[in-house]
This record gives structure tokens, sequence and C-alpha cells, in this order.
């Protein structure tokens, strides 16, 4: 059993920047990382981070521009935060303190910034077309070195620490459900309790449900999943957003293709070489947001019957070296044997970002005593029914920080858990070990199901389908987990599950398009 004052769960930019500003005010921090310190979804990120622009910009036209985006459902509190107080917490905290490489401006000395679709000013700070990466070095540097940050790796989430579910005290039933901390199943196998005064999770999205996505193996809704059985509130789970462009190699995983590429330019082409975004979108063309791009494509390919459109680099090549402004796409092209300065690239949309999540306030207070949500696991309102490109990596690091204040002054009132309240990790009895081809075959059904029945575009009928074939196969994991031991493959295909249900009920719910929300019906 370990105990700290505040424990974060997941160690992207969320979850790094929150444990760091912790433990910079004092706070004992046990950080969980569910791989290897640095491996998450904020390393994948390429297009870059909303900075500070030139005089033409302005936290009144950033707001407008990310309320545009999100269709009219942003919480105005939230983009008013963010538009206020993200982009200088970028410069400060990531630039000036940390030290992240930005690109520089040779004349000025300043970050350069660089367009992406639906940004009415260049805002976008970045590292050529890695700035994932660079913010992820620099910060898991900084808190790998913190003397208040315990580190443990290679750990998952099996289930959050709740009272009065996992109280011995049968009379705490009339309480309020706390959050004391969660269950992690360690990689030696070992499930390890971890006691804390306030659990922060930070646990990244969920983009694997989908048989298309630029996300890893393991965004697969941990933090989503175990807020919802420990009852959080959670909100806008219709709203997936899709990326327009990644890669498309048949039979291999999708790659994703910054934003940026279309921001600086680049033109996307049917099959008969003809630029088809102007049927669609004639002001905005291929800047327009990503939701109406994304339909765009879809739409084009359902008629050509073809299995991807192209993007196309060379109006690109006269304005910058190619190769030298996006080394992450020209890699990922030439290891596909694509040469992108002589040949359009294949591309289809992808799953990419989820937009619901658990509910949060302007600090990242869940609906549960003692939980907070940063990242992509949680629902600030800022994205509305749709997120402005390069808006995610600011709110991860704007609520990371504020999370971990709000959560350190809280620690000042809490006593630590009586651990001899909490009921121990209980094993399952005689449990049956399980077969990975089962494992392997529920996680194809999923994608498959969520792809053609939740993606895109969807029908009434569709997802009533997608909710009856889920719901069945629901059942029949829960019945797999309780007569299984633990373990990683299993607990992400529960998670899952979960998650795919949570995103089937609100997309049926909802009858009205909105973002990336669209019902054909």
């Amino acid at each position: 059993m370990i105990h700290c004052d505040v424990l974060v769960i997941g160690a992207g930019i969320a979850g790094c920047a929150a444990a760091l500003r912790a433990a910079e005010l004092g706070a004992s921090v046990l950080l969980i990382a569910k791989d290897r310190l640095g491996d998450s979804n904020t390393a994948y990120a390429q297009g870059g981070i909303i900075g500070l622009a030139d005089s033409t910009d302005s936290p009144e036209l950033l707001a407008k521009d990310i309320e545009t985006a999100g269709a009219g459902l942003c919480r105005k509190e939230a983009v008013d935060l963010l538009a206020t107080e993200g982009p200088r917490l970028c410069r400060d905290f990531l630039w000036k303190r940390l030290g992240v490489p930005f690109d520089l401006n040779a004349v000025t000395g300043e970050p350069e910034t660089t367009a992406e679709a639906a940004h009415h000013a260049r805002r976008i700070y970045h590292v050529k077309d890695a700035t994932g990466e660079a913010i992820q070095t620099a910060l898991s540097n900084k808190v790998a070195n913190h003397p208040n940050i315990q580190i443990l790796t290679a750990a998952c989430l099996v289930d959050l620490i709740t009272v009065p579910h996992h109280s011995t005290d049968p009379l705490a039933t009339y309480g309020p459900i706390q959050v004391k901390g969660a269950y992690l199943l360690h990689y030696s196998g070992e499930v390890v309790a971890a006691i804390a005064k306030r659990t922060v999770l930070a646990t990244g999205g969920l983009g694997y449900i989908y048989m298309h996505t630029t996300n890893p193996g393991g965004a697969t809704g941990d933090g989503l999943a175990a807020a919802y059985r420990a009852s959080a509130r959670i909100v806008n789970c219709e709203y997936m957003q899709f990326h327009p462009t990644s890669l498309f190699i048949p039979g291999r995983q999708r790659k994703l293709l910054t934003e940026a590429l279309r921001g600086e330019g680049a033109y996307l082409l049917n099959s008969d070489g003809c630029r088809f975004m102007a049927k669609f979108e004639p002001a905005e063309m291929e800047l327009a947001p990503r939701d109406r791009v994304c339909r765009a494509m879809f739409e084009e390919m359902a008629h050509s019957g073809k299995s991807c459109v192209y993007l196309d680099l060379s109006p690109l090549t006269a304005k910058m070296d190619l190769g030298k402004r996006f080394p992450t796409v020209f890699r990922a092209c030439n290891a596909e044997g694509i040469d992108p300065l002589r040949e359009p690239v294949p591309v289809v949309p992808a799953a990419h970002y989820f937009c619901g999540g658990v509910y949060v306030d302007l600090d990242g207070r869940t609906s549960l005593d003692g939980l907070f949500a940063v990242g992509e696991v949680a629902c600030t309102g800022l994205h509305g029914a749709n997120r402005l490109a390069s808006s995610s990596l600011l709110e991860c690091l704007l609520w990371g920080y504020r999370s971990a204040q709000a959560a350190v002054e809280d620690c000042k009132h809490v006593s630590m858990s009586d651990t001899s309240a909490l009921r121990p990790w209980q094993p399952v009895v005689n449990p049956v070990t399980p077969d990975p081809l089962l494992i392997e075959q529920d996680w194809n059904s999923i994608r498959s199901t969520m792809w053609n029945y939740a993606g895109i575009l969807r029908t009434k009928d569709r997802l009533q389908r997608g909710r009856s074939d889920i719901g069945y196969l629901y059942h029949r994991i829960e019945a797999f987990y309780k007569s299984a031991p633990v373990s990683r493959p299993l607990l992400e295909l529960r998670n899952g599950i979960i998650c795919a249900r949570l995103i089937l009920k609100a997309a049926l719910q909802n009858s009205r398009s909105c973002g990336c929300h669209f019902r054909l019906d």
C-alpha cells in the first residue's frame, strides 16, 4: 500500500503538469504511467499548441474561433479562461521555464507561429511537426527529477477506491461518494492500493475503440470507465472528433498527418486529381473545421467508391523546406515508399479526440469528492461539439496546472484515510485464464461496430444496431472479467466496451446533428 497527498494517474502533458505543480507546492505526489514515462498520446501530437500570436490576435478572437469550431456548445467560462490564461502559461511555463525548443523566428527570437484550420490568426507554437514529443520530453525530465514526485511505471488503473463502495462500514452507504485513491495493477502482476487525499485522473482518450484511429493501442478509455463505475457525472459522449488526415496504407495502423500541412496550404484531392473541397466548403476549403472536412472526405469516398482521398503537398514546396519543417510526416511516408514531394499522399479520416468526458469545473473538480480529472478524460466544456485544432495540449496544460493548485489547497484540510476502514483488493477465487484469441476477437467486434455504426455519419438504425450488439458483448466481457485473473489486456477490454456503450447511448439520445456528432436522419 502506498500513501501520498496527490495521486496522479496518467503521465501525459495533463498528468505531468498536475504532478509538477502539486510537487512544487509541497505535496507528496505519486505519478502513474501506464507504460514508460513519456509514452502517452501527448507524444503523438504533431501540429502544435496555441501560444501568443502577434498584435493581430487577441483573447477575444481566440475565444471566437474556439466557439465557432465547437458549434455553439462551448462552455463560455472555460473558453474565456483558456483564451485569457492559456497562451501566457504556454509561453512562460513551457518555453521560458521548461525550455521546450519551439521553432524560433530568426529575426525576433520569439517562437515561430503557424496557421491551422479554423484559426483566424497564426498562433500555433510548434517544434517542427513533433511538438507533442518535445513537450512531453521536457515535462518527463522535470518530473523525473523532482524530489516530491514518486513515479510508478508500467501500472494500469484497475478501479478508483471509493467510500462507501470499498468501505468496511455499512453505515457509509448513507454518506456521499468519496474517492480515496485507486487500485493499480503493476507489471509484476500485483494489485497495489494507492491511498491519497486527492486523486487526479489524467488517463487520456479512447480512440482505440475505433477501427481507424490516430491513437496508440493504450488509448482505451481507462479513466472514463473507472469514473463511470464510481458514479461520476459524465457528459457529451456523442462528440468523438475524427481527424481528416491519417496516412492510409491498407492493413497498417493509421498514422497522423498534422493539421499544419493544410494550415500551410496543402490541398485535398480525389482519385481523379480534382480539389473536391470546393463542392462542400467553397469558402474555407481545406481550412474548414475538422468535422466538416471529415464529412466531405467521407462523402467523396462514398461517391467515388474509393478507399481514400489524397493530400497534395506540392503547394508548399515554394514556401518552405518540407523535409525540414515536417520531418515526422516525411519519415512516415518514406517508410511506406511514398515521396510526398513527388506524389499526393493517400489519407482517410480517423478517430482522434474525445470531446466528452468526466464533467469538471474550472479547477478540474469532478462530481465526486476527492476526484479531479484533466486532459482528454475530462470535459471542461471548452470544446463543445468539436475541438479547435491545437487547443487540446493547452487545455491539458492549463487544467493540469489549476487542478494541482486546487488539490493541494484541499490537502491542507483533509486527513489521510484510515486504511483499516477500507477493504483490501479481493482477487478472483479459482480464476480461469482467458484465451488471448477471445480478447482479440472481442476487440475486433468493438472497433468495427463503433466505426460502422457510431462513426462520422450516424443514423438511428445504425446506432440502435450498434447499441444492441455492444450491449450483448458487454455482458459477456463482464462475466469474462469476473472469472479471470486481473490483467492489462482484460482491463483494457472491459474499459473499452464501457466507453463504447457510453458513446452509443449518448449518440442515440441526441437526435440533433451538431459538430462532430452528425445524424443523417
